[in-house]
């Protein structure tokens, strides 16, 4: 793992962007919005898109993975495969989701034990927290989603169950070479109380912007390094350095 996004002069830092940002609201939102990604891709239907036909807001972030001369592409999926709470992390400000009690421990290899995420079902944010995989296909597409049920419905059935957000990867051919990464965030118009806090694009767009860029930056150095080592059970158990 790089060592930006472990420390805590970095993290300090970040925090004090994200506070930033919250601040200036729209002043830097269009930048917010679309950084790293072009017209295209901030234009595109992106699979997981017809969740949320008419979302309220979204966001597309975007990096490019120069994978080496002898690999394929997409050479970051490994490092997406095995997203999550007790995975293999988000690469991103590991010390700020923590001060939340996310319990994220970044790792710095591929985790073969992670790699089938479609089998996994959900993905942790926190202990307590989990988005359902919506659609898992390798080397391509990771989309997943907040569902939202209607209040007092606790009960197994899916179907009662409302798509509340969105939040997917996709990895696609770079057209000079190597991988585009692609982030695309979705949130429908709010239907409660807790949706219009959760979902609120003054709350959630500039966090989010600047945990993912690091995710991004992250994901793009991890993937570009030449020699990839898988890490154990016992040594993903450690628990994360506060």
């Amino acid at each position: 793992m790089t060592t930006a996004g472990r420390g805590w002069l970095s993290n300090g830092l970040a925090g004090l962007r994200i506070v930033g940002h919250l601040v200036t609201g729209p002043l830097l939102r269009r930048r917010r919005m679309s950084w790293g990604a072009t017209d295209s891709e901030v234009e595109a239907s992106w699979p997981g898109g017809e969740l949320i036909p008419h979302p309220a807001w979204a966001a597309t972030h975007a990096v490019t993975v120069a994978a080496p001369a002898e690999q394929g592409w997409p050479w970051g999926w490994p490092w997406v495969a095995q997203l999550g709470q007790g995975r293999g992390g988000f690469y991103s400000f590991e010390r700020l989701e923590n001060l939340l009690g996310c319990q994220i421990r970044n790792v710095d290899r591929v985790l073969p034990e992670h790699q089938d995420v479609a089998a996994a079902g959900e993905i942790r944010l926190a202990p307590q927290m989990a988005m359902r995989v919506a659609r898992a296909q390798s080397a391509a597409d990771l989309v997943l989603v907040v569902d939202s049920r209607p209040e007092g419905d606790s009960g197994p059935d899916e179907s009662a169950a409302r798509v509340a957000g969105i939040w997917s990867l996709h990895l696609r051919p770079a057209p000079g070479g190597g991988t585009r990464l692609v982030e695309r965030l979705s949130y429908p118009r709010p239907q409660s109380i807790p949706e219009r806090i959760f979902s609120s694009r003054h709350l959630i767009e500039p966090i989010s912007y600047v945990m993912s860029k690091e995710m991004l930056s992250n994901i793009r150095d991890l993937a570009e390094r030449r020699e990839i080592t898988s890490a154990s059970d016992e040594d993903l158990a450690q628990p994360a350095l506060l």
